[in-house]
């Protein structure tokens, strides 16, 4: 198993409301040549977790930094024009539930939004990933 130090939350980029799915995601890596969806979990609007990558594997989700972290994404986020917080009281419980299982599991990794990485120009997730 690779060595965990950073759980990191990503927002999709969708309008709110919206549906979408992994298999959305994964054809949008996929059509910029990742080998697959970036992620090892998304959330859906109305909670359910979708497992992507499986925790063995690197992800693809903040460059240079995908060694040891763990990539979750929720539907949402917004449009460029308009970025928000779009989480549903049902994507915010399902993030509690899964941040909090993998802090458990990987004792020791700290939780970050990808707006957080040096060099990152993205405003995603547009809350304080780190506090909440």
């Amino acid at each position: 198993m690779r060595k965990i130090t950073d759980i990191v939350v990503h927002a999709s980029a969708t309008p709110k409301g919206q549906y979408f799915d992994i298999h959305d995601i994964r054809k949008w890596h996929l059509a910029r040549n990742f080998n697959d969806v970036g992620y090892h979990y998304v959330v859906l609007l109305d909670g359910t977790i979708q497992i992507g990558r499986q925790l063995e594997v690197q992800g693809a989700h903040v460059k240079g930094y995908n060694r040891n972290s763990i990539g979750i994404c929720y539907i949402g986020g917004g449009v460029p024009s308009k970025w928000e917080d779009t989480r549903t009281n049902a994507q915010k419980v399902a993030l509690v539930y899964l941040i909090g299982k993998l802090k458990r599991t990987f004792r020791g990794a700290k939780v970050f939004g990808h707006r957080d990485y040096a060099g990152v120009t993205k405003t995603c997730p547009c809350f304080d990933a780190m506090n909440e």
